[in-house]
């Protein structure tokens, strides 16, 4: 049984198998959590993810895939990578949205990982409206088949945190 945890916190300075990363398609560092990742994990990381571009990922990642590279400096094993939808005037796609919380799951599956932490994918600069971000994450872990044994969701700030809670009561 996948047991789904809420911390309020920096998910760089969490401690789990593998973290996720809400990265941008070209796997080369961003702003946000993909910064952050990056800036605290080290060169490590994007070595690896350099590693992906020249090989298996020369036109990036695609929306609602993950991949896996190492953790670096992070108190983790491994960080997944995984690209999350942008929201617009017109909306987003939810499938693609729910689709990176189990690519992720897939790859930490892969991986042997047994605990892994997720940010809210796309409720940063991708603007996805936080409410409805929460609900299709919540279904999504909930729904995944997974031998992953924690689920944690690392929220930044007050409102992400309700947001999250408010799903999972």
């Amino acid at each position: 049984m996948t047991g789904i945890t809420l911390v309020q916190g920096d998910i760089t300075h969490q401690r789990a198998d593998a973290i996720v990363n809400a990265a941008n398609s070209s796997l080369l560092g961003g702003g946000g959590v993909d910064g952050a990742i990056h800036r605290r994990g080290g060169p490590a990381i994007l070595d690896a993810c350099r590693d992906l571009r020249a090989s298996r990922y020369g036109r990036g990642l695609p929306t609602g895939r993950a991949v896996a590279t190492t953790a670096g400096e992070l108190d983790a094993r491994w960080v997944i990578h995984t690209v999350g939808p942008v929201y617009n005037a017109a909306g987003g796609d939810p499938s693609l949205l729910a689709s990176c919380y189990r690519e992720s799951l897939r790859v930490a599956d892969e991986l042997g990982a047994r605990s892994v932490a997720f940010p809210a994918i796309s409720t940063g600069v991708y603007g996805w409206p936080l409410d409805d971000a929460a609900r299709i994450a919540v279904d999504a872990v909930r729904g995944a088949d997974t031998a992953v044994e924690e689920i944690r969701f690392v929220l930044f700030d007050d409102r992400a945190h309700e947001a999250f809670a408010a799903r999972l009561g």
